[in-house]
């Protein structure tokens, strides 16, 4: 099993170390609910019992159905990496500050990130089945439109009357965005398909489409559907966040 772990250091002068760690204490937990994950289920974990090289140290856990578990770690690791790397190599790690030439051996401020327990998070939190009526049924997968891979899907509603049409705007939306064309099935599952992956909107073309230069954009979350004409549809879908 593979472990994927997003992870930055921050060089600074001891006594401003404090003020960093709290700083990227704090933007952890502001960067989850940009994610759309809720405050409500997340928190911070301060450790009680420090790591031999630590000053501080904090974790930010996220309510899984399972129970609480870290997502995110923040560490002040003061100067020990450095000093014990000088200490080794024998190589000197003081930095020399130009603005008030003195030379110091810098604090780490250390922030991971675990991002399979975010993308586990994520998954949690916006895949659902949805009943629609007593005889129907939805996945969908409701997620920023920012973190989504495909921002649309254009699809033909008849593939033999619609699909070259719908070929043309796929080209076109392709170069400022990234865009799916499908053509293989109803379009009810073509629209099942797209909730069940996130696709914020399906763009469908008809017969309206040949005759008027119109599309219907139809909303993931919603189900929702208006018409937008084709002229239009980069500044509405930009208006979306989606380009």
């Amino acid at each position: 099993m593979e472990f994927e772990q997003m992870e930055f250091q921050t060089f600074c002068k001891a006594g401003s170390d404090s003020g960093l760690y709290r700083y990227f204490k704090e933007y952890g937990m502001e960067f989850f609910e940009s994610l759309g994950l809720p405050s409500e289920k997340l928190r911070f974990h301060d450790h009680d019992k420090l790591a031999h090289y630590a000053k501080e140290a904090c974790d930010i856990e996220y309510r899984f159905p399972f129970g609480w578990g870290e997502i995110n770690g923040t560490h002040n690791r003061t100067d020990f990496d450095l000093r014990r790397h000088q200490e080794y190599s024998g190589r000197s790690m003081e930095y020399f500050d130009e603005a008030t030439k003195e030379k110091y051996i810098p604090y780490i401020i250390e922030s991971t990130y675990g991002l399979d327990c975010i993308v586990l998070a994520l998954l949690f939190e916006g895949l659902r089945e949805e009943q629609l009526d007593d005889t129907d049924s939805r996945i969908v997968f409701r997620i920023k439109p920012a973190l989504v891979p495909i921002k649309v899907n254009v699809l033909p509603l008849i593939k033999k009357r619609h699909a070259w049409k719908a070929r043309e705007l796929y080209t076109m939306l392709a170069k400022c965005c990234m865009a799916q064309y499908e053509e293989s099935g109803s379009i009810g599952k073509r629209y099942r398909r797209g909730d069940a992956i996130g696709i914020p909107y399906a763009i469908t073309v008809d017969d309206t489409t040949l005759e008027q230069d119109t599309v219907t954009v139809r909303d993931r979350d919603t189900m929702g559907q208006c018409v937008v004409p084709i002229g239009e549809l980069t500044a509405f879908l930009a208006e979306k966040d989606l380009l």
